[in-house]
């Protein structure tokens, strides 16, 4: 798909890896709307900077978790930018799930947010895809699809199960409709990280380093414009997810040691 003129729709697009996202689509050409939820300061800097780069930008607060919303959402982005020819899931959630519980409240919110809002917001926009036969749909997940996190059980399944929503849509959807998946893992450091933390998790990755958010923004333009890759999950990790055998084996070599030259 050739991305200039087109339209997206980020979700969770105000702030970290939504506005990164957001400002790559509107840098290659598209249209940019945007949801969100608890920033609105945010929203409207990262309304600001989309517009700032000539292209016609809209923000809208929406739980992504109700259906109404999601209904409502969509049809003020089609009346404000026109129908959306992308539509890149990253809401999320990270709260804290220990188990066992002591009451489901995180746990229904998170897939409310991450699997739910993805189902909803892929069901709005489907039909206009369909019916113009073309359209992608991302879902942003991380490491966790496949590795449980302790004390993150909602976020874990919540993203595993996204991961086989991606699939699915896939497979609902074809040959109109390309569905895939971006895996995360080390990208924009929360505020709150001391020094330590940030170099843990930047000493996990293979590549010594993190992601930053413009290396995502630029994994969903290839699949924007790529037109062959569905049902398929790009893997955005700095290599994250085989640093630990660096660990195992006690080496931090940036060089194999049996290379030459």
């Amino acid at each position: 798909m050739t991305p200039g003129g087109r339209v997206a729709l980020v979700t969770g697009g105000a702030h970290r890896v939504g506005r990164s996202i957001a400002l790559a689509l509107a840098e290659a050409g598209m249209h940019v709307a945007f949801t969100f939820w608890s920033s609105p300061d945010a929203a409207t800097a990262t309304l600001t900077e989309l517009k700032d780069l000539g292209v016609r930008a809209h923000a809208t607060r929406c739980d992504v978790g109700d259906p109404g919303q999601v209904t409502a959402m969509v049809a003020e982005v089609t009346t404000q930018l026109g129908p959306p020819d992308v539509l890149v899931n990253s809401a999320s959630s990270f709260a804290p799930d220990p188990f066992p519980p002591d009451n489901f409240d995180v746990w229904h919110r998170t897939f409310d947010v991450v699997l739910h809002g993805a189902y909803y917001c892929a069901a709005a926009v489907a039909p206009g895809m369909l019916d113009r036969a073309r359209g992608l749909i991302v879902n942003i997940v991380d490491l966790s699809a496949w590795q449980p996190w302790p004390d993150r059980g909602a976020h874990s399944v919540a993203k595993a199960a996204s991961l086989a929503l991606t699939r699915q849509l896939a497979v609902e959807l074809a040959p109109a409709v390309r569905a895939n998946a971006i895996a995360l893992g080390p990208t924009i450091a929360p505020e709150h990280f001391d020094d330590e933390q940030v170099e843990r998790l930047r000493d996990r990755t293979l590549l010594g380093r993190w992601i930053g958010g413009a290396e995502v923004g630029r994994a969903v333009l290839y699949l924007v414009e790529t037109e062959s890759v569905t049902a398929e999950c790009l893997t955005v990790d700095g290599g994250e997810q085989y640093g630990h055998v660096r660990h195992r084996f006690g080496t931090h070599q940036t060089q194999h040691p049996r290379s030459f030259g």
